[in-house]
C-alpha cells in the first residue's frame, strides 16, 4: 500500500471546466457537493483506503523565524496558502493508477447547477522512510 495526498486548491491549478466560486453557488448545491465528498469517503472507508481528510478555512496567516528575539514575518510577498489550497484528502492505496482513479472521481463533485466541477487535484505520493543520519 502506498499514501497519497489529493490536494484541492482554490486556486493556482488550472481552472476547472465549472469554474465557479463555491461562495457563489446555492446552498442546495453546496449540500450536493458536501454530500458527495462524504460519501466519497465512506466508500474509501469501507474499502480501508482512507486514511484523513480536511478542509481549511480561508484564514492564516504566513510565519518564518526572522532571529532571536525578533518577531515573525508575515504576510510575505509569495501567494498564501489560504488563496491557493482548500484542503485535502489522504488515501492508502495499492498504487498510483489507483491514486489516479480515485483523484478522477473525486474531481466529479457536483458543482454549480449541479454539474461536476472536474476540478484539478493534485496528487503526491508520500515519501517513504528517510535514511538513517550518521555521524
Amino acid at each position: 500500500m502506498a499514501k497519497y495526498l489529493l490536494l484541492k486548491h482554490y486556486r493556482g491549478a488550472p481552472a476547472s471546466v465549472n469554474d465557479v466560486p463555491m461562495d457563489q453557488w446555492r446552498p442546495e448545491e453546496v449540500s450536493a457537493h458536501v454530500q458527495y465528498m462524504l460519501d466519497f469517503i465512506a466508500r474509501l472507508e469501507s474499502t480501508g483506503e482512507f486514511v484523513e481528510t480536511h478542509a481549511l478555512s480561508p484564514e492564516g496567516t504566513f510565519v518564518r523565524y526572522d532571529g532571536e528575539g525578533r518577531p515573525p514575518v508575515t504576510d510575505g510577498p509569495f501567494p498564501e496558502t489560504k488563496d491557493l489550497i482548500a484542503g485535502w484528502l489522504v488515501i492508502d492505496v495499492d498504487g498510483y493508477e489507483r491514486a489516479l482513479e480515485l483523484a478522477g472521481e473525486l474531481s466529479a463533485a457536483p458543482g454549480a447547477g449541479g454539474k461536476p466541477i472536474h476540478e484539478w487535484l493534485e496528487v503526491r505520493p508520500f515519501l517513504g522512510e528517510l535514511p538513517a543520519i550518521t555521524d
